[in-house]
């Protein structure tokens, strides 16, 4: 459907990408991998012909449908959003604005035995099958249970657009596109602005999504559920895996690995050659021998190892005073904005050295809860501290209160004390903050930056009791973990608030579950938690993609043969494609020696019938590869049944 062919992209005065290709197919999921700044948003914008590139093309099969959701998005529409997603998909639009008009026109027509009235019977009929196909009478339906799914009420569907946030229009975005089941999806980080249960609802929807699918995200678990493919950009190049982001980890550390070892014995063989070299350069009997040394190295292609995402932290928790067994008291705790109830008469208790997940909607009083509990609103009913509670408080938006003129170090500086100071630079080392880069100042740091800036100041004090609202914000897939690690080894007490359930998972030993003004404590997982809730979503009819009536089930036996068919058909895709790449580039280089070649003295050159005999055979291993995919969409939907 998209093949990119030998891409390359100068941008901001440097190269991003060097003669990268790669194809998209009908049953493609993919996730698109790569440290911040590799140019993952980049290339999706070339795919949708926003960016063009320097040299090479992306070709996009005609009629394609491709949709693209981006990371940021603003209107001032004053539609319901309902009708915003309705009215989405243009064909059906067009369809049904010129159906109207049709039926408009019939009603005072009378000439029905005229040529130019049985030609618009005819536009009738043509138009309600398109319409019919196109699912048009299902919108509606359709346009609600997405809605729902990510999480918007019955009273919010004829609310206005430009009544809601940034983040609640993106979702309504975001419905506009899945509403349009485009060929492709593009999407750039769509869970930024999901909670727990709308995440949980899209990784779903997209899994059985029939048509493919192009993602960047970095939550690792939505990932891993929902790709097969892997993209990753890495020093201009793109490496391509037939797998999920979990096993690409895996393959990729162990090519690495061999890289390196290929690369010590290179330079080893380098060395060895180059002290030959030096030891018989200046002899007359061996200056031959020499310089035939130096030619062979000189035609090495020098091995170089892939660079690695280094933007993570390498941190601890230091160990806190001890607090008492209760850790807070919460009696009658009600709050209310106006006439909207948030919560009313919590009561519970904290004790000592519990994990606590609080999760819940969006919207449902997650950060007003941490707020209460850290007095930083008003409320009715009590808040008691238990004895030396130390509370460390890291905000949602704890990373914008850093003062932007600032240094690195001086916003450490400012707020230590005692030993602690001779050791900010070794603490600012642990948060990759290294040499020169402490002198920055925080106005010119990026998200992730601001963010581990803000995760260090933390660290100052040891604190017995951390309430952390939402603090992988910003923070990349390898990050997250060594946060998540880092909380693990945590001796005190923690309140954690986040929509990443990969991060989640393990790390809390209970769940405190917000819904109907109330806090419900559950011993369970998140997974355990979300699968009551989607069945619960799936009972209200707030559910996946439509089935098609041909769809059957299969069973596990039939499942394994099936994988063992794909995993075959793979293979011979990426044999087919190898041929392809190694045929292109013969043309290329037939039709360069045509381009220079002397005619005048050669009149009978077999050059152009290599050339076309070159052609067939590239023509005929493009056949082969479209068969190969459509047998691999044929599994592919069948595994997905």
């Amino acid at each position: 459907m998209i093949s990119v062919n030998k891409l390359s992209l100068f941008l901001g005065g440097k190269e991003l990408y060097k003669d990268v290709s790669f194809r998209i197919t009908k049953v493609d999921k993919i996730g698109l991998s790569g440290k911040n700044g590799a140019g993952k948003s980049t290339m999706l914008k070339l795919l949708t012909g926003y960016h063009k590139p320097t040299e090479g093309s992306v070709s996009i099969a005609k009629d394609l449908k491709l949709c693209y959701l981006p990371q940021e998005l603003f209107t001032d529409s004053l539609k319901p959003i309902i009708e915003e997603v309705k009215t989405a998909n243009s064909e059906i639009e067009e369809i049904t604005n010129r159906l109207e008009e049709i039926n408009l026109e019939l009603e005072t027509r009378t000439d029905y035995e005229s040529d130019s009235f049985l030609a618009l019977l005819d536009e009738l009929a043509e138009l309600n099958d398109a319409y019919n196909m196109r699912g048009g009478n299902d919108v509606a339906e359709q346009s609600e249970i997405i809605l729902k799914g990510l999480g918007f009420s019955d009273t919010d569907l004829n609310r206005p657009m430009n009544e809601f946030s940034g983040g609640w229009q993106m979702r309504v975005e975001l419905a506009k596109l899945l509403v349009q089941m485009p060929d492709v999806l593009l999407l750039d980080e769509p869970t930024n602005h999901l909670d727990i249960e709308s995440i949980d609802w899209l990784e779903n929807y997209l899994k059985r999504y029939p048509g493919a699918v192009l993602l960047i995200s970095h939550d690792k678990q939505f990932l891993d559920n929902i790709t097969n493919r892997t993209l990753e950009i890495n020093s201009g190049k793109v490496y391509d895996y037939n797998c999920n982001y979990s096993t690409y980890l895996v393959r990729r550390e162990e090519e690495r690995t061999l890289q390196l070892a290929a690369m010590k014995n290179q330079q080893k063989e380098i060395e060895h050659k180059q002290k030959l070299i030096d030891k018989y350069r200046a002899k007359a009997n061996k200056a031959a021998f020499a310089q035939s040394l130096i030619k062979q190295i000189d035609k090495m292609e020098i091995i170089e190892v892939d660079e690695t995402d280094a933007s993570s932290l390498r941190f601890r928790f230091p160990d806190p005073s001890p607090s008492g067994k209760l850790v807070a008291e919460i009696e009658g705790a009600s709050k209310a904005f106006s006439e909207k109830i948030i919560f009313e008469g919590l009561t519970f208790n904290i004790a000592k050295g519990e994990k606590i997940a609080l999760i819940g909607k969006n919207g449902v009083g997650k950060s007003t809860f941490i707020k209460m509990m850290v007095n930083q609103t008003n409320y009715e009913g009590d808040i008691k501290l238990g004895h030396n509670v130390k509370i460390g408080y890291f905000a949602q938006d704890e990373a914008t209160k850093l003062n932007p003129d600032k240094t690195i170090f001086e916003t450490i500086d400012d707020v230590a004390t005692g030993e602690v100071r001779k050791r900010i630079r070794e603490i600012l080392g642990s948060f990759l903050f290294q040499g020169d880069d402490i002198d920055k100042k925080v106005k010119v740091l990026s998200g992730g930056e601001k963010t581990r800036l803000a995760l260090c100041k933390l660290l100052l004090e040891p604190y017995n009791f951390l309430i952390l609202d939402e603090p992988t914000n910003h923070l990349d897939i390898i990050s997250k973990e060594v946060l998540k690690n880092a909380l693990l080894e945590y001796s005190g007490t923690l309140l954690l608030v986040s929509h990443d359930r990969d991060f989640l998972d393990g790390l809390s030993d209970r769940l405190y579950y917000i819904k109907d003004n109330n806090i419900s404590i559950y011993f369970e997982s998140v997974k355990e938690r979300l699968t009551k809730v989607a069945k619960e979503n799936a009972d209200k009819g707030i559910s996946k993609p439509k089935k098609s009536k041909k769809e059957k089930t299969v069973d596990e036996q039939d499942a394994k043969k099936l994988n063992g068919k794909l995993n075959k058909t793979n293979s011979q895709i990426s044999n087919v494609e190898k041929k392809i790449n190694a045929l292109e580039s013969k043309i290329e280089e037939k039709e360069k020696e045509i381009n220079t070649f002397d005619f005048t003295s050669h009149e009978n050159s077999p050059l152009f019938e290599e050339l076309e005999a070159l052609k067939e055979q590239l023509n005929s291993e493009m056949t082969h590869w479209e068969d190969l995919e459509e047998q691999k969409e044929e599994i592919v939907n069948l595994l997905n049944q």
